[in-house]
């Protein structure tokens, strides 16, 4: 099974036990495996001068003076609180307040959503700060879970030295920092599927046709190069040498090496001259895949398809996921990369409703809704440092998040 670890290749050296001084920041790297699915969540952050506080943590690292990455298995219940049946409460539907300014929102089975949509229920726990849907009855009765979404799992911990100078401040406590803001909210609850597509989710704000909304090349990059890097560096570990890649809502850079392992690249797109401007690929073709999702190769083409910063503006997710899983060679992969930005006119509504974090989630759902893909997995990674001459830099200190799915043709 493919893994990847987005702290791979940061540079700096192996950890060397925390008495040292430098370098300056942290990687946290924290894996789990839920339904079958390998997840890998990696921060950095600045390196605290205390170590953490948390349970079971401070006389590990305290006493760690190995000169390669740090790891611990990290039993339920050790950095954050173990599963508590408890926490599963029955709250009758019309205390859901769905009126949240100008929007309206419906409750969706699997979404999470802020403890501020359930004020004033009698079953919510003081100071809920979110929740998760795993139920909806005939009735419009939610069973609501409040349980952290990594309660009762089995987690590895890995840290490790970068000589990288992270935006922010130390973190009080590793464990938190490790567990805290997202990091769980990809996985389905108790691997039933997430309402994600009901109702207009796959609507658009602007549904004119897509061709004329790309008729103009845009040579711009989407994301900072500090990200552009490690989606570069993620695709170099999936393309086999010598291979065949599809490069899918291809524009004029492809973030593949120039001189890479693939031999051959073919680029799908909406605009031709975008397209004429890449030079790594070595044949092009326009196609809307909003129209028409069908691919225009044969069966099992490709060794590996990417999809970069793309797929939130697909209308028609699960066909074409159908449509890469045929033309994927057996044992191929298919990675699909985003970040917080996008085109918002054009993304599929849910989209923006949704946590980063659910996002995975979402996209994971298209894989597991067009079937056959096997060795499914996610990853993060947060908190690098944003480039000096990014036009960004004065008022976004960290680089654009790179978050990642992928599956394997079996």
């Amino acid at each position: 099974m493919y893994e990847y670890n987005p702290l791979d290749d940061l540079g700096g050296q192996p950890a060397q036990g925390f008495g040292a001084t430098a370098p300056q920041a942290l990687g946290i790297c924290l894996r789990w495996r839920r339904g079958g699915v390998g997840h890998h969540d990696c921060r950095v952050v600045p390196r605290p001068g205390a170590v953490s506080e948390s349970p079971g943590l401070r006389e590990w690292f305290g006493n760690a003076a190995s000169r390669r990455p740090l790891t611990k298995a990290i039993a339920p219940g050790e950095l954050l609180p173990d599963w508590d049946d408890d926490l599963l409460r029955s709250v009758p539907g019309g205390f859901f307040r769905r009126t949240q300014g100008r929007i309206t929102v419906q409750p969706r089975v699997g979404r999470f959503y802020p403890g501020n949509f359930l004020a004033g229920a009698p079953e919510v726990p003081t100071g809920a700060a979110a929740f998760r849907i795993a139920e909806i009855s005939p009735a419009g009765v939610m069973t609501v879970d409040f349980n952290h979404p990594l309660a009762g799992i089995d987690l590895e911990l890995e840290l490790r030295v970068v000589d990288i100078d992270p935006p922010g401040s130390p973190p009080e406590d590793l464990g938190r920092a490790a567990v805290m803001n997202g990091p769980g909210m990809q996985a389905r609850w108790r691997d039933r599927p997430t309402d994600f597509l009901a109702g207009e989710a796959l609507a658009r704000a602007d549904d004119s046709p897509d061709s004329a909304f790309y008729a103009a090349p845009r040579m711009i990059q989407h994301l900072d190069a500090t990200a552009l890097e490690r989606i570069r560096h993620l695709y170099r570990s999936v393309v086999p040498r010598g291979g065949a890649v599809l490069d899918l809502m291809s524009s004029w850079t492809s973030h593949l090496d120039g001189e890479g392992a693939a031999q051959r690249v073919a680029g799908l797109g909406m605009n031709a001259d975008e397209l004429a401007a890449n030079p790594v690929l070595t044949e092009r073709v326009v196609h809307d895949m909003n129209t028409d999702p069908r691919l225009p190769w044969p069966d099992a083409s490709f060794d590996t398809v990417i999809c970069t910063v793309s797929v939130e503006y697909l209308t028609s997710p699960v066909e074409v996921f159908r449509e890469i899983r045929r033309v994927l060679r057996p044992g191929g992969r298919f990675v699909a990369t985003f970040s917080n930005r996008w085109f918002p006119t054009k993304a599929i509504a849910v989209w923006a409703e949704l946590h980063e974090f659910e996002r995975m989630g979402l996209v994971l759902e298209f894989f597991l809704r067009a079937g056959g893909f096997t060795g499914l997995g996610t990853s993060s990674l947060r908190g690098l440092p944003r480039p000096p001459g990014d036009p960004y830099a004065d008022r976004l200190p960290a680089s654009d998040p790179v978050f990642a799915v992928w599956g394997e043709a079996p």
